[in-house]
């Protein structure tokens, strides 16, 4: 597959940064770095998005400086022992790929920056985010955190600048490139479920593992890297929790099935999610799977320039709680009621992370990738449906990336 970004795209973005921070403190911005597994293995590297956004480097532990009018990268030494199971950092493709032609070793890196740091009162990075984040129930990576111990190391008493803010504007809106490569993502994505779901497939399917690897075959042979978050698929019940994403339960003719996948293609993802049968659906999962579908119709005819998030999620809500009253199961159309049901956004953002960036005060404008997924979700009855799919904004309102995915249950 051909790449959609050449070192201009990642140049080009970092002269964006340096027109939208006006400041002259040195930018020193940071590479993840590899968090353990187990024992002495790591867990597949995944790159800090911004960093990736600035350099196009896939490499852990790589520092971006920007001071003034010159830019270089920081690469660790790495001794024998682990270049022989890691491999070697090939400085002249670092080079090539970010379009920076200076890179140090670790040591003189550090020696040229930490004098610079020395004479400053600030320095500007991405403010490091808090070891544990209770409401995901998950570590972060410790990468920012260090780089600003080590920033302080030369001068304890110097202030910090958060560029985050100036790179949510900048990853918001999507260029070309970016556009171009999402759209790959999901078109793999489409041939993939559209392949998996076939009928003579379909009938093959015992577990929800299988039908996860027939997906992830079809991704990889298609070209995409793999998948861009954890793959859910869940039948019946378990359709209801919806980070499910065990996919080791057995399935059943007479249930629903919940498919939320995307691919990735140069870190940018996709994210679909279709509910299938795999015999003939009830009048009753019919009627939920209809309810969600024209709830989904109806957000889609409010997406365009200048609409606020907050006030598009209330108008879709207030529609899927009239739904929700039409199928029984609420009799009063409130937040509360609503939530016991659809206990989610109808729409995020979409680009490097799969729940991407963006500044839900901020007015739609063109060039913003959403989803759109509502869903409806009934423990009692073992129902769980969510249909989603990929937009973007445009001039008059929102083009759909994602319609040649068939939304139909069958």
């Amino acid at each position: 597959m051909e790449p959609y970004f050449s070192s201009d795209f990642f140049a080009g973005n970092r002269q964006r940064l340096r027109e939208l921070f006006t400041g002259t403190a040195p930018i020193i911005i940071t590479a993840n770095g590899l968090a353990q597994r187990g024992a002495d293995s790591a867990f597949t590297f995944s790159q800090d998005a911004n960093f990736w956004y600035l350099t196009g480097i896939n490499v852990p532990d790589v520092v971006l400086v920007m001071d003034r009018d010159k830019e270089y990268l920081i690469v660790p030494e790495r001794d024998a022992n682990r270049e022989a199971f890691d491999g070697t950092v090939n400085a002249a493709f670092l080079s090539h790929r970010s379009g920076i032609e200076t890179i140090y070793g670790g040591k003189e890196g550090w020696n040229q920056l930490g004098s610079r740091l020395k004479k400053v009162k600030h320095a500007a990075t991405i403010a490091a985010p808090p070891a544990y984040i209770d409401h995901f129930g998950l570590y972060t990576n410790p990468a920012r955190t260090a780089l600003i111990a080590q920033i302080k190391s030369y001068k304890p008493e110097i202030k910090m600048l958060d560029l985050a803010p100036h790179l949510v504007r900048m990853r918001t809106i999507k260029q070309p490139a970016e556009l171009a490569a999402i759209q790959s993502a999901i078109d793999i994505t489409g041939a993939s479920l559209r392949d998996a779901f076939k009928t003579s497939k379909r009938k093959k399917y015992a577990t929800e593992y299988e039908l996860e690897a027939e997906i992830s075959y079809g991704f990889r042979r298609r070209g995409a890297d793999g998948h861009a978050f954890e793959p859910i698929v869940a039948g019946g019940r378990r359709a209801c929790t919806l980070h499910n994403v065990a996919n080791n339960g057995r399935l059943s003719a007479d249930e629903l099935v919940v498919v939320d996948v995307g691919a990735e293609v140069e870190h940018y993802a996709a994210d679909i999610t279709r509910t299938i049968s795999l015999a003939d659906p009830s009048r009753r999962q019919r009627a939920v799977y209809a309810a969600v579908l024209d709830t989904q119709q109806y957000a889609l005819e409010l997406l365009k320039p200048g609409v606020l998030l907050k006030e598009y999620q209330q108008q879709t809500e207030h529609f899927l709680g009239e739904k929700l009253r039409e199928l029984g199961l609420i009799k009063t159309v409130d937040y509360d009621n609503i939530r016991q049901y659809c206990p989610h956004a109808i729409s995020h953002f979409l680009g490097l992370n799969v729940h991407d960036v963006g500044d839900y005060e901020r007015p739609l404008e063109p060039g913003m990738v959403l989803t759109v997924e509502p869903g409806i979700y009934i423990m009692d009855e073992a129902i769980g449906v969510r249909i989603e799919d990929d937009i973007v904004i445009t001039g008059k309102g929102n083009k759909i990336l994602s319609w040649k995915i068939p939304s139909e249950l069958s």
